[in-house]
């Protein structure tokens, strides 16, 4: 898995029990997911592209809590390939001691964004997404 975000749990993004909202641990991981489709050879440049992806599934585990302060990693890697779908896999751990505190499975299809339809992945996203295929989520506790 490669490592896709870096951050901090601020106070400000935590709920009244101190611990890291679930609103806070969704936008991380879409924040990842930019990077991780970055690697696949994805650009960000929408004037540049009439085609991009739309996110139909997301799964999340929440393992331990995140307190304020903490520090944080998410790593990311391909989880499944389809012809117009992919399903990325993302942990986050607490960067301390490692510990696995979420995980995200998100499958996203790619998409033509003028006339609105599914279309096959790139040949160029395939090959660069092959490169970071991972195991299956297994070894997530609680699945």
């Amino acid at each position: 898995m490669m490592e896709t975000y870096r951050g901090v749990v601020h106070p400000w993004l935590c709920d009244i029990m101190g611990h890291l909202t679930t609103r806070h641990y969704v936008a991380m991981f879409d924040d990842a997911s930019y990077h991780l489709a970055h690697a696949c050879g994805v650009s960000v440049d929408r004037e540049k592209h009439d085609t991009g992806f739309v996110d139909v599934k997301l799964e999340m585990d929440f393992i331990s809590e995140l307190k304020a302060g903490e520090l944080l990693v998410i790593r990311s890697g391909i989880l499944r390939l389809g012809t117009k779908s992919f399903t990325a896999q993302h942990h986050m751990h607490r960067l301390s001691d490692n510990a696995l505190a979420a995980t995200m499975q998100a499958t996203s299809v790619a998409f033509d964004l003028k006339a609105r339809k599914a279309i096959a992945l790139s040949d160029g996203f395939r090959e660069k997404a092959a490169a970071l295929m991972v195991a299956g989520g297994d070894d997530v506790p609680g699945r």
